[in-house]
């Protein structure tokens, strides 16, 4: 994937209470004031290490792309809520765009534990931006979709077959804005319950500074705090639409 590396850190306090959709806060050098919050994409409490997909976007994500082994870095964590997967639902429905495959990865690890079925939708523009498959969970199918029709099904994660939705008890989805409101327009989905990842700008992480306050059905929440997963149906979509 062009522009993205990963990191691992050892921090076993984090990798024994991480939960799939919780996030990090990541000190960028000295130069920089504000943290960088970053996905936890997979969490092993045995090794104490954490697993992080990080895409190259500024001045903070090219020095966390120069670190070397054996560095200490400053990270606060686990942060946020998490996905919440129900006992009752059997066959599950994940849905990455791009970058939203890294905390997806971390929730279907967490599925395939407990004997759920898994299904991944994984879109993205081109087949070289697709996340390579060495680097996917261990699902029971992975139907991979990209616009210009390199790789996999023409089109969007929307644009994938009826029989992949039609099944499925629950859908959980992580990705940019306009793959949400693809989601939420598409009356397949509209009566599955469906949990989404929010990823908007963020400075403290902590629910100190409401940078990352949104407007729900629920009212005011924080992402960083309430967040950053939230039922699909709370979200007022229109409210979104200048992050």
């Amino acid at each position: 994937m062009p522009g993205v590396f990963s990191l691992r850190l050892y921090c076993p306090e984090i990798a024994a209470a991480a939960r799939p959709g919780q996030f990090v806060m990541l000190k960028c050098g000295e130069s920089l004031l504000l943290r960088r919050p970053i996905s936890i994409s997979d969490a092993n409490a045995p090794s104490g290490q954490i697993g992080l997909m990080i895409a190259l976007i500024g001045k903070g994500t090219d020095w966390l792309s120069r670190r070397q082994p054996g560095e200490e870095l400053d990270v606060l964590g686990p942060l946020g809520n998490s996905f919440e997967i129900d006992d009752r639902a059997e066959r599950l429905l994940l849905v990455a765009g791009g970058m939203g495959i890294a905390p997806l990865n971390f929730l279907a690890n967490k599925a395939a534990a407990l004997g759920k079925n898994v299904t991944l939708i994984l879109g993205a523009r081109t087949g070289e931006l697709l996340c390579p498959s060495s680097h996917l969970p261990d699902v029971n199918e992975c139907v991979l979709c990209t616009e210009d029709a390199s790789v996999g099904i023409k089109g969007r994660v929307t644009d994938c077959p009826d029989a992949h939705v039609e099944m499925v008890q629950q859908i959980f989805a992580c990705g940019p804005l306009p793959m949400y409101r693809a989601l939420a327009k598409d009356p397949r989905f509209k009566n599955k319950p469906m949990q989404l990842s929010l990823e908007v700008r963020m400075a403290c992480g902590i629910g100190l500074c409401y940078g990352c306050t949104v407007n729900t059905r629920q009212g005011l929440k924080q992402v960083c705090q309430d967040g950053p997963v939230f039922e699909a149906q709370d979200i007022l979509w229109q409210e979104l639409a200048d992050l």
